[in-house]
């Protein structure tokens, strides 16, 4: 078994950013020696810092897709090795996405047509206020490498902001907060086929998955799963889906998640 999960509005709240409801099943994952990924639109260095707190050392999908870590534990599973620097051990990387430079041009060339701001044009004083996080946590939300976060002034432009996009190899999806701008050829469901290709390869066996996720940004993820798990959105509302047995989590966040693992472990 291999669990995927989103994780603002998912496996951590939407508000707090809390995942202390979910400990019950989290160690009932580590126990079971389950491979937890983490599937985020998060930067790695917030998702390097994550691992750490929920105790986890597992491969995990960062900026919607744009590429995939391995730490040292997974060595084994593939040819290259590139040693990343503390404070969390990376053996290989696999990039899906451009590059942060080319969207940020990007956004250059259509700023005067499109009241656009994205994290890079935002001080982490202001992202932090804008979201909750910590002034920290948001210095590592702007440390970005294939991916921009967003706010649209009209709504409205954004058909003809993605039509634009489209023009310079740039999609645009929609998270729990942020319009995201990302590479046209990624997304999570990409990254996950790709992990769970490189899985069933190195241990020769198809592994039953199970993917979580909240909102619009994820459904290429819930799309490429086994199990596929909608957490509701109390802010936003939940993405409007229907895949094959879809289960519909009731709690909100890291309670949600935790209701539904706890019952999958118990059945499967």
């Amino acid at each position: 078994m291999i669990i995927f999960t989103d994780l603002d509005g998912t496996l951590l709240n939407h508000d707090d950013y809390s995942f202390v409801e979910a400990l019950p099943s989290l160690e009932r994952i580590r126990q079971s020696a389950i491979p937890l990924i983490l599937t985020t639109s998060k930067t790695n260095s917030e998702t390097e810092i994550l691992q750490i707190k929920i105790g986890i050392d597992d491969p995990f999908i960062v900026e919607n897709g744009a590429a995939i870590f391995f730490p040292h534990k997974y060595t084994s599973f593939l040819l290259k090795n590139e040693v990343s620097e503390p404070p969390f051990q990376v053996a290989q990387t696999i990039q899906l996405g451009i590059s942060y430079g080319r969207i940020r041009a990007f956004i250059e060339e259509i700023r005067d047509q499109f009241n656009i701001t994205g994290f890079g044009d935002m001080s982490a004083s202001e992202i932090s206020g804008m979201t909750g996080l910590t002034l920290k946590s948001a210095e590592y939300a702007k440390q970005r490498q294939y991916t921009e976060p967003f706010i649209l002034e009209r709504d409205d432009d954004i058909y003809m902001l993605q039509e634009a996009a489209i023009k310079r190899g740039i999609k645009i999806t929609k998270g729990g907060r942020f319009y995201h701008m990302i590479g046209m050829y990624q997304d999570k469901g990409e990254a996950v086929k790709i992990v769970r290709k490189i899985f069933d390869q190195k241990i020769g066996e198809k592994h039953l998955t199970i993917g979580l996720g909240d909102s619009i940004n994820d459904i290429p993820m819930l799309n490429n799963v086994d199990i596929p798990v909608l957490i509701p959105n109390p802010e936003k509302g939940s993405p409007d889906i229907s895949l094959p047995g879809l289960i519909r989590a009731t709690d909100a966040g890291a309670k949600g998640w935790n209701d539904v693992i706890f019952r999958l472990l118990d059945e499967l």
